[in-house]
């Protein structure tokens, strides 16, 4: 097991002390090694040496997703490519993805943050561990599939979808932890029904969810279905991937791996760093990251953090579920996803009008995504063939920018809402 007390069972003063090292060191590899932060220190009069306790951390710019993508691919990085071992990538708002780069340390470190959550969660070196996040440039499978591996589990790195194959595996192997998203243990749940499968013949007993937030009805929900422990962890891509919180078993808020980050809430509208126990928007720090180490990370997540010693023995400070976001970002099956991008697909399309409506819904207990789309010429709605090959030609060129699937619906033209004002393109219904 990876129970680290003299880091997890710290003082305040003890962890203060670590976080205060790491951004010192944090903020002088920034600042020496990446032409982007330099440019903002030297506007903003600040060096490494005017910070000299963790409240100098205000003193700090920010950084945003856009930073990354106008350093497309490597211009944020800290080391020569020869010292990065391992790309991952998540898609940018107009398509062009946000490139995030690990050295070998960074992975074991990576790995000892999902070893940690994992222990938290409840699970042992006797577990088998079935992965249900896709494999790819996507953070989650790999960042789970390592920290797992680290804590002595058996994995089954069966990635995602092919819900039927996944059940007879779970059954197989005699799976005990399910890794996906919330809503997919739950679909899994259905396609059980429909193959005669009772889950109370499963060795399942855990699942470790990320990727979409769980509310604690859905938690509850999963539980009585599946039979299992629920429990939620957090990350993003951006400043490390999962493994910046997880829940323990008395799921009183996800404690955060604070030797290797610096969690505040800010107003979102002033950037003022908030009390603790306010609600507003969750800023990350990286500060053992090397590769790629970022400062002060506006994530548009809605939390709060608490600090107090939790019953499982642990100290470190907690945040809730997350409960919004602050900019338009929806959340399709784990896949982050901009109605920017899908303009960017449409305005590009010729046979079609730059108007859209893009309506979210829940197909049972998954996410589906459905664009609807006016063509120029209505005689185009008259030719099945020439109707199909539009559609798909949409779809196509949607899922290379999402990496997700949509429906993509043809309607008359002059039907979609026009807008004098701010546009208003989502319709959620979930």
């Amino acid at each position: 097991m990876i129970f680290q007390p003299e880091i997890e069972c710290a003082s305040e003063d003890e962890i203060k002390a670590i976080q205060l090292k790491n951004l010192k060191d944090t903020v002088k590899r920034c600042y020496e090694n990446v032409p982007h932060y330099k440019k903002l220190f030297d506007e903003m009069g600040i060096v490494p040496g005017d910070i000299v306790s963790l409240d100098d951390l205000s003193k700090l710019p920010f950084t945003v997703k856009n930073d990354l993508r106008d350093n497309y691919p490597y211009g944020l990085f800290a080391v020569p490519m020869r010292d990065v071992v391992r790309i991952h990538a998540s898609s940018g708002t107009t398509g062009k993805a946000t490139v995030v780069g690990y050295t070998k340390n960074d992975l074991d470190v990576w790995s000892d943050m999902i070893a940690r959550i994992a222990c938290m969660a409840g699970a042992t070196p006797d577990d088998i561990v079935q992965v249900a996040f896709g494999y790819g440039l996507f953070t989650g499978a790999f960042g789970l599939h390592y920290g797992m591996e680290k804590l002595g589990a058996t994995v089954v790195p069966i990635s995602s979808g092919n819900s039927e194959r996944q059940i007879n595996l779970m059954r197989d192997f005699g799976s005990t932890i399910l890794i996906s998203t919330p809503s997919y243990s739950l679909y899994l749940y259905e396609y059980m029904k429909k193959m005669g499968v009772d889950p109370k013949d499963l060795k399942l007993r855990l699942g470790m969810f990320g990727g979409e937030g769980c509310t604690q009805a859905m938690a509850d929900e999963i539980h009585n279905m599946l039979g299992i422990t629920v429990t939620e962890n957090y990350g993003l891509s951006e400043v490390m991937g999962p493994g910046v919180s997880g829940e323990c078993t008395h799921k009183c808020g996800m404690h955060i791996n604070e030797d290797s980050f610096i969690l505040e809430v800010i107003d979102p509208k002033t950037g003022e760093v908030l009390p603790e126990g306010s609600e507003g928007e969750l800023v990350i720090t990286s500060i053992r990251k090397e590769a790629l180490p970022i400062l002060r990370y506006r994530t548009h997540d809605i939390t709060t953090i608490t600090s107090g010693k939790c019953e499982c023995g642990r100290t470190s400070k907690r945040m809730a579920k997350v409960k919004g976001r602050t900019d338009d970002m929806l959340i399709i099956r784990g896949v982050n996803v901009f109605p920017s991008q899908i303009e960017s697909v449409l305005v590009k399309i010729e046979e079609i009008d730059p108007h859209y409506e893009i309506i979210v819904t829940k197909n049972g207990y998954m996410d589906a995504l459905e664009i609807l789309v006016e063509p120029k010429d209505i005689k185009l709605l008259e030719s099945f063939d020439k109707l199909e090959a539009l559609i798909n030609k949409i779809r196509k060129n949607l899922r290379t920018i999402l990496q997700i699937d949509a429906k993509v619906r043809l309607v008359e033209p002059e039907t979609l809402k026009r807008f004098e004002g701010k546009a208003s393109h989502v319709t959620d219904k979930r």
